[in-house]
């Protein structure tokens, strides 16, 4: 393995804890248009972009399924709930990134969400100057889990994917990664990493902070 160099963070679910947020709210707008959507349904569709969320979400909830519409609705909702009670923190996210930070760890995003509210999320939380770079979903022709964001947030990096380690939630982001080349570290948040997930996987871990001591040791062992 080569030494690692980069950090690629996902953001829902791994550094702020809004999946929860997003399963509870897509399943509220689209029982208000009246689509039957449950918490499971949202699970499959975790990080994908539109043009693999929509016939995913068709072919579950009928060819009816109005996207657009049950989107918007759920961004309304979202967007009251973050102006009501704000942005939570995934546990450790504040001593890793000042970990990295005094490592000299170059620090990219590669989320599913736009640009404008990822730049408001992180922001929020006072973490977006810790980042040279942020790849969203939208920038590219092919969201996760093809693994066009991870190759272009390590471009933005100028690291070869290889240099770079993945930090993902779910297991379309997880397979991105790992079809991009770079090393694939799971930070479980609604579920557990199923047997096809784990395959791709160099670990998993319980949060953040445990990010710390496997960093270490790896660059222990990329000394020559």
């Amino acid at each position: 393995m080569q030494q690692i160099k980069g950090i690629i963070f996902d953001m829902d679910g791994l550094m702020i804890d809004t999946e929860k947020l997003l399963q509870r709210y897509w399943c509220q707008a689209a029982n208000e248009f009246g689509y039957p959507m449950k918490k499971e349904h949202v699970l499959k569709i975790r990080s994908l972009s539109a043009k693999y969320a929509i016939p995913k979400l068709k072919e579950m909830l009928g060819e009816d399924f109005d996207y657009d519409k049950v989107r918007g609705r759920r961004l309304e909702l979202m967007a009251e709930h973050v102006e009501k009670y704000g942005i939570e923190k995934k546990k450790g996210l504040d001593e890793l990134l000042d970990y990295l930070r005094e490592k000299k760890y170059k620090l990219a995003v590669a989320t599913a969400t736009d640009i404008d509210r990822t730049t408001a999320y992180l922001k929020a939380i006072g973490k977006l100057d810790f980042f040279q770079g942020i790849v969203c979903g939208g920038m590219l022709k092919n969201g996760k889990p093809e693994p066009d964001i991870y190759l272009r947030a390590s471009e933005t990096l100028e690291l070869s994917p290889c240099q770079c380690m993945a930090l993902e939630d779910s297991p379309n982001g997880i397979l991105s990664a790992y079809r991009a080349g770079c090393i694939p570290v799971m930070i479980p948040d609604l579920d557990m990493p199923d047997t096809n997930t784990k395959a791709l996987l160099y670990t998993c871990v319980k949060d953040l902070s445990e990010i710390i001591p496997l960093l270490d040791e790896l660059a222990i062992t990329a000394q020559p």
